[in-house]
């Protein structure tokens, strides 16, 4: 990629976000449709200041999600159809996400940078993020619709990445509110699930399995993975888990995999991989931001292959190989002794 010409340009990459993020809350995508409409019919549909809804329209059309048909006509870009719930794929929920909730923990960056402490340390709320916000449903809500429209678009690459047709059942780990399961199952008719997260998120994957007609072979099981992991499943899946969590935290979800797999069970961890060496192409940005977005958050880290390789051996699995799925990598393990 091109490097920007100056600082000046980086550092106010927040306006972006804020731009994106207030076209998302103002519903603007579903106002438009696709349509191009003025800015006086716009402000009435999304409830705004005719004058300064034209100022956002302009701005989110120098960053490509809007198009200026006229002074005062605009339409939404292939790009800013993204905002809207209904498209495939969506980013909306990621973008509400982004807007109320990551962007104002990142403003502590320099005090986690300082001391190595994510922004609950630095709170004394513990290290568990998401049992600390058992009792914040908003929060739970927006976390959780943020990862749906994560997962949704990388659950055809997992398909095509991995051959499912020996696993019998599969769980998936950290599932939430089902998506990763539910869309595997849609694309392998001859499996059986499990949805393995905190009680919180059953009601929704129930509703989600019902959705798409997989209930009487998908289940959810509520449970911690740092207690205990479920039997049953042939292969397990984890996507996005290990990077939330140190080392030793990961060591112990590994090991509770490990013993709930039968001899030989498959482990397949999705994750994004840090380069050993860091360069300007977005991939290695990307997951360098996320990374960053570990130690304010929930206090874990993005890790290399060979990082994740040292992690599963630990835990009494052997590697079996990676294989790239876009940002994303899906890598397997093999289950050791019995």
């Amino acid at each position: 990629m091109s490097v920007p010409a100056s600082v000046h340009d980086l550092v106010q990459s927040h306006r972006v976000t804020a731009v994106i993020y207030a076209a998302a809350k103002l519903n603007l995508a579903e106002a438009i449709g696709d349509e191009t409409k003025s800015v006086a019919e716009l402000a009435r549909l999304v409830s705004a200041d005719e004058a300064a809804l034209r100022r956002l329209l302009v701005g989110l059309t120098t960053i490509g999600l809007c198009r200026q048909a006229d002074r005062d006509r605009f339409a939404m870009t292939e790009l800013g159809r993204q905002l809207d719930e209904t498209a495939d794929p969506s980013f909306k929920d990621w973008v509400l996400f982004e807007g109320e909730t990551l962007a104002q923990v990142w403003s502590g960056l320099v005090e986690s940078v300082r001391s190595g402490k994510s922004a609950g340390d630095l709170r004394g709320d513990g290290d568990d993020r998401y049992a600390a916000t058992s009792n914040a449903p908003e929060w739970t809500r927006l976390f959780n619709a943020a990862m749906v429209n994560l997962t949704r678009t990388i659950v055809p690459k997992i398909v095509v990445a991995h051959d499912f047709t020996v696993a019998r059942v599969v769980m998936d780990v950290g599932g939430g509110t089902g998506e990763l399961i539910g869309g595997l199952l849609q694309h392998n008719p001859h499996l059986e699930g499990i949805a393995f997260d905190l009680a919180r998120c059953e009601a929704g994957a129930q509703a989600h399995f019902d959705r798409l007609g997989i209930a009487g072979r998908c289940r959810f099981v509520a449970g911690s993975f740092f207690e205990k992991v479920p039997g049953g499943a042939d292969t397990i899946l984890m996507k996005s888990i290990l990077h939330n969590w140190k080392d030793d935290r990961c060591e112990v979800i590994l090991r509770n995999c490990r013993d709930a797999l039968p001899a030989s069970g498959t482990l397949i961890v999705i994750e994004r991989i840090m380069p050993e060496l860091a360069t300007t192409e977005p991939q290695d940005r990307s997951c360098a931001m996320s990374d960053l977005n570990m130690l304010r958050g929930p206090g874990g880290r993005e890790r290399t292959e060979a990082e994740y390789r040292r992690l599963g051996v630990l835990a009494g699995f052997a590697f079996v190989g990676t294989c790239n799925i876009g940002s994303f990598n899906l890598v397997q393990f093999r289950k050791v002794g019995n």
